[in-house]
């Protein structure tokens, strides 16, 4: 299958080019696609001296709207199926290829690299929200996901194209469950990651809260009127 990995960047002129280089080294076939959300340090020189395949936006748009200009650059392209990947490290690319086995030999739409198929939940309040996320998709689909919230998360071209032709689609758990109640299948595979060390996160604290809020909004209210 001919795979695309997007890498949302914003402010990761830190940790660009080693997330790159290990995820070249782990999967040497995969193509890459940078997308350098409006950053205002070195990350877009770093890529363009580097020689890296990437988008250079001109401002910050945000994880969703950038995320989307790859998946558009994956279907226009091609791809049979596209990962979203982390610019900063956390993401480990030794689980890119059993994830792509896993959606090769299940028919999954979505693959997600999840961190507690088989290894529970810590005690703390972003866990607490990871469970509330898990629970309203059980209501509202039927179906259990253990790591709703994991940012690794693979796609294949039928979802591709969900998210070209729909403008409120975002690589966010809402999406997830709108998508499972339409019947596209959701595969979790067990995955380990990393803590951030450098970089600049999309969520700071009080954009963490606003997000959960959004998202117990959305998946209980807002996706039915989609």
């Amino acid at each position: 299958m001919k795979l695309l990995t997007i890498i949302p960047a914003y402010n990761e002129q830190d940790c660009i080019v080693g997330t790159i280089e290990e995820l070249r080294q782990a999967v040497p076939d995969v193509d890459i696609l940078v997308i350098n959300d409006g950053s205002t340090d070195e990350t877009g020189a770093i890529c363009r001296r580097e020689g890296y395949n990437f988008l250079d936006l001109p401002i910050n748009v945000g994880l969703s709207a950038g995320f989307q200009a790859g998946m558009k650059y994956a279907w226009r392209n091609g791809y049979d199926c596209a990962l979203q990947f982390d610019a900063d490290g956390q993401h480990r690319p030794e689980y890119v290829t059993p994830m792509l086995e896993a959606m090769e030999a299940t028919g999954a739409d979505i693959v997600i690299g999840s961190r507690f198929v088989t290894k529970k939940k810590n005690a703390s309040a972003r866990m607490a929200g990871s469970m509330l996320i898990s629970s309203l998709i059980k209501l509202t689909t039927g179906k259990k996901l253990f790591d709703p919230t994991s940012g690794m998360r693979m796609y294949n071209r039928r979802t591709i194209e969900e998210f070209v032709n729909r403008s409120d689609f975002g690589p966010e758990p809402d999406t997830l469950a709108y998508l499972m109640r339409k019947g596209f299948k959701v595969v979790e595979v067990q995955a380990e990651m990393r803590d951030r060390e450098t970089g600049e996160s999309y969520l700071s604290f009080s954009k963490s809260i606003m997000y959960m809020a959004r998202a117990f909004v959305s998946i209980l209210i807002v996706q039915w009127l989609r």
